[in-house]
């Protein structure tokens, strides 16, 4: 892939068949991990009558979906209030369903312009924010299962079993990059 570039409204880039393949594999894999997640909503009957839906009232076990699903309200660590608690599990089970739809959305966006076997990728300024969007959920994913902090090397020794995802990675890092500059010109 190139950098991406902007021509009046329109964002374009090009990926190759295995950047494509890596794209679309990788936020399919997300997409897939939000729905079910989303799929663990408890019915509600009330919910059904008002339309207002609920989801899970408690933090996803998985460290990938608590990255990507974030509690809506901090808890003390140290001395978590009984109603500390039951406010961050009431601001989940309200907000959470939402935040599932924006998630899923903005990966269909990413798979719907991504062609799979590569190619073209042209993009209206909305889409090219539903892209920043999926690509920034694709990293915390992956830095997440990769266990990325902040000191860690560009390169792993090779013998380490991150070292060939932490490329994708970094890959990743510079098409989100190479995208946020294109749409800012």
């Amino acid at each position: 892939m190139k950098k991406w570039s902007r021509t009046g409204d329109q964002v374009l880039g090009r990926f190759d068949r295995q950047e494509a393949a890596v794209v679309r594999g990788l936020v399919s894999q997300i997409q897939d991990m939000l729905a079910a997640r989303a799929d663990e909503a408890p019915q509600d009957e009330l919910a059904e009558l008002t339309g207002i839906r609920t989801g899970p009232s408690t933090p996803p076990d998985d460290p990938i979906l608590g990255r990507l699903l974030p509690d809506f309200h901090r808890l003390d660590p140290d001395a978590p209030d009984p109603s500390d608690v039951d406010s961050a599990n009431a601001l989940r089970s309200l907000h959470e369903p939402e935040l599932l739809d924006l998630k899923t959305g903005v990966a269909a966006v990413v798979l719907d312009t991504c062609p799979a076997d590569g190619g073209e990728v042209r993009l209206g300024l909305e889409q090219a924010e539903a892209w920043l969007s999926a690509l920034n959920d694709v990293r915390l994913a992956l830095g997440t299962a990769l266990d990325v902090q902040e000191d860690m090397p560009e390169e792993l020794p090779p013998d380490d079993p991150r070292s060939p995802h932490l490329g994708v990675y970094h890959w990743l890092t510079w098409v989100q990059e190479t995208l946020v500059e294109a749409v800012m010109d």
